[in-house]
């Protein structure tokens, strides 16, 4: 089901003008409600639109660009909740280039509660190694290199 067929569509909306502007390098906090909650791995929780505001800035120090592939999401929607399965692709800071398809980085699920047209609660489900260079824990990897 695409968010042009479902009755939530305007959750959807919401959702993916979140990150057609983060990409596009436009201040996407205003879709945020002041009261919001956001998680992002790795990162303590973000409770309110400032501490919301610090997360996100300091998430966006490890990238040089980066381009969520919006045309294949998959969104699940029930009542306020939006889940949107993706990928991405793009450049760390240090020039790294990612592209989900071409190695483990770069898949995420994010989870979205919505009301009144605002984002109230986001989760960020990532494995924030976009450029594989955390392989050193991990068995598989190390056999796989």
């Amino acid at each position: 089901m695409t968010h042009h067929d479902d009755p939530s569509g305007d959750r959807t909306a919401v959702a993916e003008a979140y990150f057609k502007k983060m990409d596009a390098g436009q201040d996407f906090l205003p879709l945020f409600a002041e009261d919001s909650y956001v998680y992002f791995p790795k990162h303590a929780p973000a409770r309110g639109i400032e501490e919301v505001r610090a997360l996100f800035a300091d998430v966006f120090e490890l990238f040089g660009s980066i381009v969520h592939e919006v045309p294949y999401f998959n969104y699940i929607t029930e009542g306020d909740r939006v889940v949107v399965e993706g990928v991405t692709h793009g450049e760390l800071a240090d020039g790294t280039p990612w592209r989900a398809t071409e190695g483990l980085g770069g898949r995420f699920c994010n989870v979205f509660e919505i009301r009144d047209g605002k984002i109230h609660r986001l989760h960020i489900y990532i494995d924030p190694d976009y450029g594989d260079q955390d392989t050193g824990r991990y068995p598989w990897l190390k056999r796989s290199s």
